[in-house]
């Protein structure tokens, strides 16, 4: 759709959620890759009242439905709330829980594929007899071995996946997600894999289930030189997703891979990439803030899977920028609760200053240094930060230091 400058420009707000409109989303992701071996519905029950002080809007748990493989990202019988994370009950419990406490629980939603249960056309595991949603082989693609039509868009390899083409899958899919909501009690969605279907299809599954707030991961990799090195204009890749946000309607959010991919390079000394050719953030966040989630590390790309980690002596530095800037921040559990107190302290501390000095989705930034070691911003006209080891601090005796670590530093007026 072309460079964005802004979201009001080429968007009125009239479809948008609550949350997007509001843009004081703040999102913990609730698990890791090895969650499933930790009795994990009840470790996070006995988490919810410091989840909800710290200021989490929304905390993303893993896949809760019955699944192929542990971690549940190979779904099968999609009724089945009988997980490796717990049972049934004890989810309905957490999610109680955090009703409660008024953290909306955020359901992954694994729809581009499903493991069948019997063999049909090519002697291929494509059906789904003897469980609820019990489709023949036309809810397959005909590119991962079913009767369907082609994919609307990437292969997830190795297993069938679903024929969104098809209004009976849609009508499925679309009553799954509105039990989902009314009768699990999840508020808000994550899609997994939204590459691998079109986005009108999430726009559809949107407007008839209505979550709160829902996030796509549109995962592409980004723009490198030949020498594996990361190149400094990203716009392709995230105008990329910008496209994908663009064809839901604007009704979803997504995850800023582009702002993870240059802001773990930017800050082993290129600090210099966080300034694009027109002054701003260089990912989803400069040119769509409103519908950007930015992240440090996931279960993919950390925890032991570790496909694309951000450098570990770095991460708070990672969070002081995405914890003061525009977007919707999102944090990671391995950083909150396995990193260790003082870990914990310092993003609840930058949680406090993001919340008290009333920052969000939609603030106005500033970028005023971008050298190799050095980067400064003012976010909102009441908030000025710092990272990198460079020696800096903002003129004017209005600024007061709100917080300090290892390379950063955060002001308010």
């Amino acid at each position: 759709m072309g460079y964005l400058s802004s979201d009001e420009i080429n968007h009125g707000t009239a479809f948008d959620g609550a949350a997007l409109q509001n843009g004081r989303e703040i999102l913990f992701q609730a698990f890791n890759w090895e969650s499933h071996k930790h009795d994990w519905w009840r470790n996070l029950d006995r988490k919810v009242p410091d989840i909800a002080r710290s200021g989490f809007t929304s905390a993303w748990l893993p896949p809760a439905t019955h699944s192929f493989s542990p971690e549940g990202y190979l779904p099968q019988n999609l009724y089945s709330l009988d997980s490796s994370y717990g049972s049934g009950y004890l989810l309905k419990a957490l999610l109680q829980k955090m009703k409660q406490h008024k953290v909306r629980a955020m359901a992954d939603v694994v729809i581009n594929h499903r493991i069948g249960t019997t063999q049909g056309h090519g002697g291929r595991y494509n059906r789904y007899d003897g469980i609820p949603l019990s489709w023949d082989e036309c809810a397959v693609t005909s590119c991962s071995g079913g009767l369907g039509n082609r994919s609307t868009g990437d292969n997830f390899h190795g297993v069938p996946n679903i024929d969104h083409t098809q209004p009976f899958v849609r009508k499925d899919i679309i009553g799954w997600l509105q039990w989902l909501r009314k009768d699990v009690g999840f508020q808000d969605f994550r899609f997994d894999f939204a590459k691998g279907y079109a986005a009108k299809f999430v726009k559809e599954y949107v407007e008839q289930s209505k979550p709160i707030f829902s996030v796509g991961e549109y995962w592409d990799t980004c723009n490198y030189t030949t020498s594996y090195r990361l190149d400094y204009n990203q716009d392709s890749h995230r105008q990329r997703i910008i496209n994908w946000i663009d064809n839901t309607g604007g009704l979803s959010a997504a995850f800023d891979f582009t702002t993870k991919g240059i802001l773990q390079e930017a800050v082993k000394g290129e600090l210099w990439r966080l300034r694009d050719p027109q002054g701003k953030p260089p990912g989803v966040m400069g040119w769509w803030p409103s519908r950007s989630v930015t992240f440090i590390d996931n279960h993919d790309t950390g925890s032991t899977q570790a496909h694309w980690p951000f450098p570990s002596s770095h991460v708070m530095e990672g969070y002081a920028y995405i914890l003061t800037h525009p977007g919707m921040p999102s944090v990671f559990y391995d950083h909150f609760y396995d990193w260790g107190n003082s870990t914990h302290d310092q993003i609840v501390k930058l949680l406090d200053i993001r919340r008290s000095q009333d920052i969000h989705s939609r603030s106005s930034i500033r970028i005023l240094e971008a050298h190799s070691n050095l980067y400064s911003a003012i976010v909102g006209e009441k908030l000025c930060m710092k990272i990198g080891d460079g020696s800096w601090c903002p003129s004017g005796r209005e600024w007061k230091l709100a917080t300090s670590g290892h390379r950063y530093a955060v002001w308010h007026k």
